[in-house]
């Protein structure tokens, strides 16, 4: 890394929180809260939900780096920016910025569960765990190719039926399709940056999904993430968010058919993260006209 190309401090940070993730938190909050339309919305539980998505979000993108530089999985890094890695940050700052951050989250979600209900706290604790031994701990779940599960349950049911439940107090059925859309969306997401870091992990040990697939069949890995969005919008009653899912998903569908690997992966996340943002708005502005 030149001097010209180091980031500021604030930069820095900024870049480690993996900005291009965060819809991952964000998309199933707002299609929890208004699956059911605009009627009797709870804002402020809505708002601590937020809060408590980001703050997971951010401090398991932290955990995140620390693990992974601490083992040198990210001595070799194709993809963005990581502070432990870098060298720019001692590495224990790194692991202090992940716990204060799943402390916020667990403020934010102790003020929702005294607003809503005690088991949220349960969640909650669930949720920091796994964030935690993702890639931290002795045996990372990440490392095994698991990190689908967690990103589906934890970034897919839970934050949407948790944010639907906490908004008007009951769960419809469809919302747990959109549970299976908003998870399937972030599965795809990290699917991208495993997708680009195939030759890297296997190399380091790190035993992603992905790298157990190796580079064709971790395409139709991020193929299947797209079937479950379609199908999850599909059983979620509002088939053109479903058609324009899958139009949307088609630049990032052809990418990751490619023969492309390492940097020219880039554009994957870009378009994933997109995608995930435009789909989310769509839904929303649908529950909004019909419901």
């Amino acid at each position: 890394m030149s001097a010209a190309t180091v980031p500021g401090s604030v930069q820095r940070w900024v870049l480690a929180a993996r900005p291009r993730t965060l819809p991952a938190a964000i998309v199933p909050v707002a299609i929890g809260a208004t699956v059911t339309g605009f009627h009797h919305i709870n804002v402020l539980n809505v708002v601590l939900c937020a809060l408590v998505a980001l703050s997971l979000q951010i401090a398991t993108n932290y955990a995140n780096d620390y693990a992974d530089g601490i083992r040198g999985t990210d001595a070799v890094r194709v993809g963005p920016f990581r502070l432990t890695a870098s060298g720019l940050v001692p590495a224990a700052k790194v692991k202090q910025a992940a716990f204060a951050s799943f402390a916020l989250a667990a403020i934010f979600g102790s003020a929702l569960a005294a607003r809503s209900s005690w088991w949220f706290i349960v969640i909650g604790l669930t949720a920091i765990v796994a964030g935690w031994f993702y890639t931290g701990g002795p045996k990372p779940y990440g490392y095994m190719g698991l990190g689908e599960v967690f990103v589906m349950i934890y970034f897919g049911f839970v934050a949407t039926l948790g944010t639907t439940y906490a908004a008007v107090h009951h769960l419809p059925a469809a919302t747990w399709w959109w549970g299976l859309c908003t998870g399937s969306m972030a599965c795809a997401l990290l699917e991208a940056n495993n997708l680009r870091d195939i030759a890297g992990d296997q190399a380091a040990g790190k035993r992603t999904l992905a790298a157990r697939l190796g580079r064709k069949g971790a395409s139709w890995l991020y193929g299947l993430c797209v079937a479950g969005v379609v199908a999850g919008a599909l059983g979620g009653g509002v088939a053109l968010v479903a058609a324009g899912a899958l139009v949307l998903y088609i630049p990032a569908l052809q990418v990751a058919y490619s023969s492309k690997t390492g940097r020219d992966l880039l554009v994957l996340l870009q378009h994933s993260a997109r995608t995930q943002l435009v789909v989310g708005a769509g839904a929303v502005l649908a529950f909004a006209i019909t419901r």
